[in-house]
């Protein structure tokens, strides 16, 4: 007789529903002892048991912890658009022209919009359309339209306050004598000049411009404008050729005393560096320009000869290509000059006993009409000590 199967349906499920929850239980046990108690499910509590026959489901990865990512910035707020402006044009502005006063009222705006802006109509004078070319009066207003102006570049170096020699001064021009290696003003690898200098030493004065230019390794008298007036009074004088420009000049060799007047044209260019190079060149050049120098022998010396030489026109670097033209080159020119020759000056062997590093090259001499009165003034500047001293050791050599 068979033996009859008792419970034989729950038999078949006996392993995975009695056994094999014994065997978890006893090795959660022991888990919990050594420190590493099992997860329990978020829902029921505890591990489900899958069907006999059934493949145990693979536990998930543990998540790996993120990054904290830092909160996003707050949004600026937006810059608030420039407003219509309304200004008056000062006495020293008076008979300025209107694109011209724009560009210094509108410092960053291209040129090509603020004639845009004229042509349209937004720009107005006393509520009134005007050009280019109109000629403003004191008292005038000017409306200057909302423009955004392009973002400043980084700051330059701030120029520190100084003030120079005054030769001359009113309320309407300065006259200085500007050392030598001093520039007029910031650009060209230069951060500052005399100009800026100068405004930062004087914050209350309202106009200060340049009225003419010295080379920075030139030294001499130079004029600044305290007003509009007197600016374009006295660069009208410069332009005519009214003034009286004369410099003394240190060349090499002796000067031929028959040598009196310069008339070689000029063509000036730039080399790959940006530098400025001047070049004498034949009077039908396509690009010369006409160059005038007077020049008379003031002491002639063993080797040397100093000279006064005055400017009849104002072109780069004219008087030193002149000299340099005439093959007496200026001493201590580093661009046209002899520059062994330069070096022994330097090392004070050229004259024993006096070290001599600039280009003796001075504006001495410069008269001109007063641009409101019409006084003809007649300014002068001394030898600075280092070109007198050098000037009196050749005298001795001499004696």
């Amino acid at each position: 007789m068979g033996i009859a199967r008792v419970n034989s349906r729950k038999s078949i499920t006996y392993g995975a529903n009695v056994v094999r929850p014994i065997i978890e239980g006893k090795r959660r046990t022991a888990q919990t002892a050594a420190g590493g108690a099992p997860k329990a499910k978020a829902a029921a509590g505890c591990q489900a048991v899958p069907a006999a026959g059934a493949k145990p489901r693979p536990r998930p990865a543990a998540p790996v912890p993120r990054a904290a990512v830092p909160a996003p910035a707050p949004t600026p707020a937006p810059e608030a658009a420039p407003a219509v402006r309304s200004v008056e044009v000062d006495a020293e502005f008076e008979g300025q022209r209107l694109d011209n006063f724009l560009l210094r009222e509108l410092k960053g705006v291209p040129k090509t919009h603020v004639y845009r802006i004229i042509r349209s109509g937004e720009v107005r004078v006393n509520k009134g359309r005007a050009s280019a070319d109109t000629k403003l009066a004191a008292g005038d207003i000017v409306r200057v339209p909302p423009v955004r102006v392009a973002a400043p570049a980084a700051p330059a170096e701030a120029a520190p306050p100084r003030e120079f020699p005054i030769l001359f001064e009113d309320e309407h021009l300065i006259a200085i004598d500007k050392p030598a290696g001093t520039a007029v003003h910031g650009g060209s690898g230069v951060s500052f000049g005399v100009i800026e200098q100068l405004r930062r030493a004087r914050p209350q004065q309202k106009y200060l411009e340049l009225v003419h230019r010295l080379d920075r390794e030139t030294s001499g008298i130079l004029l600044l404008a305290k007003k509009r007036s007197a600016l374009v009074a006295l660069q009208d004088q410069f332009r005519a050729r009214e003034t009286g420009k004369t410099y003394a000049a240190l060349v090499v060799g002796k000067w031929p005393a028959k040598l009196k007047v310069i008339d070689v044209a000029l063509h000036k260019t730039e080399d790959a560096a940006g530098e400025r190079r001047v070049r004498a060149v034949a009077d039908d050049h396509a690009d010369g320009q006409r160059s005038i120098s007077l020049v008379r022998i003031a002491r002639q010396f063993a080797d040397t000869t100093l000279l006064d030489v005055t400017i009849k026109t104002g072109r780069t670097h004219q008087i030193r290509v002149h000299l340099q033209h005439a093959g007496h080159v200026i001493v201590g020119d580093d661009k046209y000059g002899d520059f062994a020759l330069n070096r022994r000056f330097a090392r004070g062997e050229a004259v024993p006993g006096v070290r001599f590093e600039r280009m003796f090259l001075h504006a001495r001499r410069l008269a001109f009409d007063h641009p409101a009165s019409g006084e003809r003034l007649e300014l002068e500047a001394p030898l600075p000590p280092e070109c007198a001293a050098l000037v009196g050791a050749l005298e001795k050599a001499c004696a």
